[in-house]
């Protein structure tokens, strides 16, 4: 039980499924026969131990093929990368301003996926999870308001769904090393 929690995939919704070849499908099937053959013979002083090993020869399996699945159906998550993109940038163009911050959920949820699965979809293809994403399209924005736009500080955070300036200008200095003013004092 304690093992169980390190398999992230568990917490996927039923279209986020584990995509399996032939081959693939004939490994787990035999797998859940030696468990079922297992269970259905006498049980014995072995039974628990060889039952939990099969179980975590299965999980095994679901690690490898789940690890596999983002590798070999990289057109389906190319195209999920590019919706999570537009998602991203419509969100701060439209409604950052009045609904404050995207959030790992919100973009998931419009995206029909679990957060997980967007996450570790996003960090197959770009090293990077949904949040750090987020962060990156958030700083990219700031740059191009502080280095195109008139507008204070302030207002460049609140334009960019932030409730409070001073978080905005301690995430922009944790991710570029320098404040939001100095980073305009370049441009001027």
């Amino acid at each position: 039980a304690g093992k169980i929690k390190q398999y992230g995939f568990f917490s996927y919704a039923a279209n986020e499924a584990l995509h399996l070849s032939e081959q693939e499908r004939t490994t787990m099937q035999s797998i859940f026969s030696i468990i079922r053959d297992e269970l259905n013979s006498r049980i014995d002083d072995f039974s628990r131990e060889v039952i939990i090993a099969q179980i975590e020869l299965l999980l095994s399996y679901a690690k490898r093929f789940h690890k596999r699945q983002f590798l070999t159906r990289q057109v389906v998550n190319n195209d999920l990368l590019q919706q999570f993109e537009d998602l991203l940038n419509k969100y701060f163009e439209e409604k950052a301003v009045n609904n404050g911050m995207p959030t790992v959920q919100y973009l998931a949820e419009t995206l029909n996926y679990t957060p997980n699965y967007l996450s570790d979809m996003l960090r197959s293809l770009t090293g990077l999870n949904a949040q750090q994403h987020i962060h990156q399209k958030l700083i990219e924005k700031s740059k191009d308001l502080l280095s195109t736009t008139s507008l204070t500080i302030n207002e460049v955070a609140y334009q960019l769904g932030f409730d409070y300036p001073k978080s905005f200008s301690r995430l922009f200095k944790l991710k570029t090393k320098i404040s939001p003013a100095q980073y305009r004092s370049t441009f001027s």
